[in-house]
């Protein structure tokens, strides 16, 4: 079994990206005693040596969804600022949250794809305007049509939408791919102060 975890700082001081490093070592630690295997996937460095602002966090085994589920949520550092002498807070905060980089690829297979015969308007002659040369194609599985009839044979058009079909979903898988990047990231911006899920010290 295999999820995934992001781990911000936000917006929030130097001190939180040192925290979220903190945090990190400690997860990684519990997660190779439960016999777990982390991969750091992506990370976004602090301003400060060994600071991150946004770790992505591959945590792969046997029950590996529930550990990540009991890291999950507002996860706070309690300890001394190390950059600022005297200064009063001691609680530096952490945004963790499971997500999916991975976008099932939509699988295309030409009996997928039903055709019917149909006519349309516009020039091309006597043929055109009298024979239903033109075809829709719909692939069932993702409800994706077209309409073809730049071809005065059927078969030919049939291919062509076939073509137009298998490209137009590879980008719809590509744009599920991006949007979901997108939406990752935006959690480094990100820092909701909830209660604590779990509060760790040195």
């Amino acid at each position: 079994m295999v999820t995934e975890l992001l781990l911000s700082a936000g917006r929030g001081p130097a001190e939180c990206a040192w925290a979220l490093a903190r945090l990190l070592s400690r997860l990684e630690g519990e997660a190779a005693r439960r016999g777990l295997r982390t991969d750091r996937v992506e990370a976004v460095p602090g301003d400060r040596a060994g600071t991150y602002r946004s770790v992505l966090v591959r945590i792969t085994g046997a029950r590996a969804e529930g550990f990540a589920a009991g890291w999950t949520g507002t996860l706070c550092w309690q300890a001394p600022s190390p950059y600022r002498t005297g200064h009063g807070r001691k609680n530096w905060y952490v945004a963790a949250r499971t997500c999916r980089t991975d976008v099932a690829v939509t699988p295309f297979h030409e009996t997928d794809v039903e055709f019917v015969p149909c006519r349309t308007g516009g020039p091309g002659g006597q043929h055109r305007n009298k024979a239903s040369t033109a075809v829709r194609a719909t692939h069932r599985p993702s409800g994706r049509t077209v309409v073809v009839d730049t071809e005065r044979h059927l078969h030919l058009n049939r291919r062509i939408a076939v073509e137009l079909l298998r490209q137009r979903i590879a980008a719809d898988d590509e744009a599920a791919r991006r949007a979901g990047v997108d939406a990752r990231w935006r959690v480094h911006d990100e820092l909701v102060r909830g209660d604590p899920v779990r509060v760790e010290r040195p």
